[in-house]
C-alpha cells in the first residue's frame, strides 16, 4: 500500500488533467494550487518542483508492478511469464495518461536538461531493480551485470514501443515484448554457475 496522502494524490490527480487538457509543458504549480483552491506553499510541501510529480508518477507504475506479484498464479509462472506481466502492468498503470506520460519524457530528453536526464537514468535503473525482485530473479556478478544490461534494454525499447502505441490494450506493445524476451532466451548465456539467472526462463 502506498503512503502518498489523499492531498498528494489530488496534487498529482490534477497535474495530470490540466496535462491532458493543455500538455504537460504548459502546466504550472501555481495553477495546480487555485484548481485545488489551495495556498501554493501547501503544493512546495509536497513537491518541491514540478518534476517530483513526475517521480511520484512513475513510482505509481512501480506501485503496480509490485502487486502484480500479488496475482493469482503468479509464483507458479516461469521467469519470462513474470517479466512480461509485470511490464504490462507496470504499462497498464501510466495507459490513462498515456500521451502525457510521452510529453514528460520528451521533456526530459529536451537539451539543457542534463540534471533532468541524469535523475531519469537513476529512475530506470531503480524499476529494473524492483522489476529483477519482482520476478524473483537471483542472480550474482557478473551475471547480474549482463541480466541487468539485457533487462535495462528490453524495457527501455518496450516503453518506448508503448508510448506511440494506439493498438486496443496495447496488444502490439504485448507482442513486441514477448518477441524481445523470446530473443533473449536464445542469446543470454546458459550454464550452472547462474541457474537461478534470466537463463532459467528458456526452460519454462
Amino acid at each position: 500500500m502506498t503512503n502518498r496522502s489523499n492531498l498528494e494524490q489530488s496534487i498529482i490527480d490534477t497535474a495530470l488533467t490540466l496535462a491532458k487538457e493543455k500538455g504537460w509543458e504548459s502546466v504550472r504549480l501555481h495553477q495546480v494550487a487555485e484548481a485545488l483552491h489551495i495556498p501554493l506553499d501547501e503544493i512546495r510541501l509536497h513537491f518541491r518542483e514540478k518534476e517530483e510529480i513526475i517521480d511520484a508518477w512513475f513510482d505509481h507504475a512501480d506501485e503496480a508492478m509490485l502487486q502484480a506479484r500479488e496475482t493469482e498464479g503468479f509464483e507458479q509462472g516461469g521467469t519470462r511469464e513474470k517479466l512480461h506481466l509485470l511490464l504490462m502492468k507496470w504499462l497498464a498503470a501510466l495507459q490513462p495518461h498515456r500521451r502525457v506520460t510521452r510529453q514528460m519524457i520528451i521533456g526530459k530528453l529536451e537539451p539543457g536538461h542534463i540534471h533532468y536526464q541524469a535523475q531519469g537514468l537513476l529512475r530506470v535503473s531503480r524499476t529494473v531493480q524492483w522489476l529483477r525482485e519482482s520476478a524473483g530473479i537471483s542472480s550474482t556478478l557478473p551475471w547480474r551485470a549482463l541480466e541487468e544490461t539485457v533487462l535495462t534494454a528490453i524495457y527501455l525499447a518496450t516503453f518506448t514501443k508503448w508510448m506511440f502505441d494506439d493498438s486496443e490494450e496495447s496488444q502490439t506493445t504485448s507482442c513486441f515484448l514477448q518477441e524481445s524476451l523470446n530473443a533473449a532466451c536464445r542469446l543470454y548465456p546458459c550454464n550452472d554457475h547462474h541457474a537461478d539467472s534470466m537463463a532459467d526462463i528458456q526452460s519454462s
